[in-house]
């Protein structure tokens, strides 16, 4: 498909100034058309890395991924917006909310939406390799808690990220919503063996449960103050598999008060960013 080369305002009202208007804006309509039903088309990359695309949603999101380098392919403004129109460069289409709704699929009508060229997610050779303090999702598929957790990864210092086995697109649309585009800022990388990934490049595996067994995490990171850590943590309910809680250097927890058995998977995650990194100041 060529992307149109001119700007296009239609189902709206009276086009912005200096704004050209196509008799066809069917290239940039299927371009937004149907992405909550093959939102498939928006997450990893084919092996020649060419092709993908992910979406950014809202002014600020837009703009901070155009800041981070990424190439915006069309823009979609919602018309009842009072947000000001960024000249990105690429062909932009106006919809008003039924109209948007209707075409991607979205119950949620935001101001903008940008459709922005995906790169090759990142290699483990380009993140792990000097990276003391490493956070590692284990089934954590649901976008808000990749958002969320990518984002305490990013506030808290945590060098890197490891996506494993089961767990969510940092460039999801969601994910990267809630998460305000941290993972265009934060190095991370998908692996489908997180403890053969932490053996092959010396990181000592701590595993994040809620067991009444387990040590805590204040005592184990300071007994592994020396040595390059990678925490894992896994999804709500199930948590971590039996083979990774067997598999991993040891077995650590976030004291909590009585009566209290579990965490968010989001808010155990920042919470115990804190105390990774906190031990590596000291």
């Amino acid at each position: 498909m060529v992307t149109p080369r001119i700007t296009v305002a239609k189902d709206g009202p009276a086009s912005p100034p200096g704004t050209l208007r196509m008799t066809d804006d069917a290239p940039i309509r299927e371009m937004f058309r149907d992405l909550r039903g093959h939102e498939s088309r928006l997450r990893r990359p084919p092996p020649s890395g060419e092709g993908a695309m992910f979406v950014a949603e809202g002014e600020r999101l837009v703009l901070r991924t155009i800041e981070a380098g990424h190439v915006p392919v069309a823009l979609l403004v919602n018309t009842r917006s009072s947000t000001g129109i960024p000249d990105l460069g690429c062909p932009v289409i106006h919809l008003d909310p039924p109209a948007i709704q209707s075409l991607t699929g979205f119950g949620a009508v935001r101001d903008l939406l940008c459709l922005f060229r995906r790169p090759p997610d990142p290699r483990l050779d380009d993140v792990l390799p000097g990276a003391r303090r490493v956070l590692a999702l284990e089934g954590v598929a649901t976008p808000s808690n990749v958002g969320t957790i990518m984002r305490s990864a990013m506030a808290l210092g945590v060098d890197a990220v490891l996506m494993g086995p089961g767990s969510g697109d940092p460039l999801g649309r969601r994910a990267l919503r809630t998460s305000m585009g941290a993972a265009l800022l934060r190095r991370w990388a998908c692996t489908d063996d997180i403890l053969a990934t932490c053996r092959t490049y010396g990181l000592s595996a701590l595993a994040l449960t809620p067991a009444a067994d387990a040590v805590s995490i204040t005592h184990e990171l300071a007994t592994r103050r020396d040595e390059r850590v990678a925490l894992i943590v896994g999804s709500e309910g199930p948590g971590l598999t039996p083979a990774t809680l067997a598999g991993a250097a040891a077995r650590v927890t976030i004291p909590m008060a009585e009566g209290v058995d579990s965490l968010n998977v989001g808010a155990a995650s920042a919470i115990a960013c804190n105390l990774l990194m906190a031990h590596d100041e000291e």
